[in-house]
């Protein structure tokens, strides 16, 4: 776990009590498997075998904790190589790759594909803003109470095993991805939605260069259509990153994978799946 994430106090379960029953013929001690914890048996006291040394030993059992691992506040898997604690490097990639899956999970899963503001220097690891449609089921989420994670992704690539140095090997999937984890506060100030989308705007359009101006437009305008959206605000409570590009291999391969990857087609850009589907799914197109 990185060093600026905050530590999460975990509380262990408890091993279930023992089992009370009647089953004449059975031996008393038996192990018994729930719950991938192992219990002592303990038989009703009519049974001619039981004795004090089988009793205690199932109470003894049945309060050891349970196997089950403890309940982890990361929603990322990440292998120590892969782990990446450069918060400057993360923060580079959220504004990067901005375009982000939203996910809640309370009542049921939603996830909403959106971009992306981070500001980086309010709260402890920065803090992500977005807007969403009103009607969307996931703004109830809006609460500042319910959790939820961003998963901020960036490009992706199969490995052939064909580009490392030894021939018994297998293929894989690079790819590099930053989660943050915290919980949604509602933005519905009209004025506060108005500079959350010129701030949006002007990071997507600014660096095009063209002649779109959000601010000449008239509040007649822009403020009815404001009213169908909803903002947000998350302080980021846990921000992992995870980089799995082979870094952990020899020399020898990471020169094989950059090598690979150079040579390979580069994926259907955003035009060319465009082009295609209004070819076969557009009237006229």
């Amino acid at each position: 776990m990185a060093p600026w994430q905050r530590d999460q106090g975990v509380a262990r379960g408890r091993g279930r009590p023992p089992h009370i029953e009647k089953a004449a013929g059975s031996v008393p001690g038996d192990l018994q498997n729930t719950g991938g914890v192992f219990y002592h048996k303990v038989y009703a006291m009519e049974q001619p075998n039981l004795n004090r040394r089988d009793l205690l030993a199932g109470l003894a059992f049945g309060a050891l904790p349970s196997d089950t691992p403890p309940a982890d506040a990361s929603s990322l898997y990440i292998p120590k190589p892969h782990l990446v604690e450069d918060r400057k490097l993360l923060h580079d990639f959220m504004e990067e790759f901005a375009f982000v899956n939203l996910v809640t999970a309370s009542p049921s899963i939603h996830v909403t594909h959106i971009p992306t503001l981070l500001d980086r220097n309010r709260g402890t690891f920065g803090t992500i803003y977005g807007h969403i449609a009103r009607n969307n089921p996931q703004s109830a989420t809006f609460d500042g109470k319910q959790p939820a994670v961003i998963v901020f992704q960036g490009p992706n690539s199969y490995i052939s095993p064909s580009w490392y140095t030894k021939t018994e090997v297998v293929p894989t999937w690079n790819f590099a991805v930053v989660h943050v984890s915290g919980k949604l506060k509602p933005i519905e100030d009209p004025k506060a939605l108005h500079d959350l989308l010129a701030q949006l705007i002007h990071k997507f359009e600014g660096p095009k260069k063209t002649a779109y101006d959000f601010a000449k437009l008239p509040d007649t305008f822009t403020y009815p259509m404001i009213q169908h959206i909803i903002g947000f605000e998350m302080e980021i409570e846990l921000l992992e990153g995870k980089f799995k590009l082979g870094q952990e291999r020899s020399e020898g391969d990471r020169q094989g994978i950059l090598k690979g990857l150079e040579a390979t087609k580069p994926d259907r850009s955003l035009l060319d799946i465009t082009t295609a589907f209004y070819k076969t799914h557009v009237a006229g197109g």
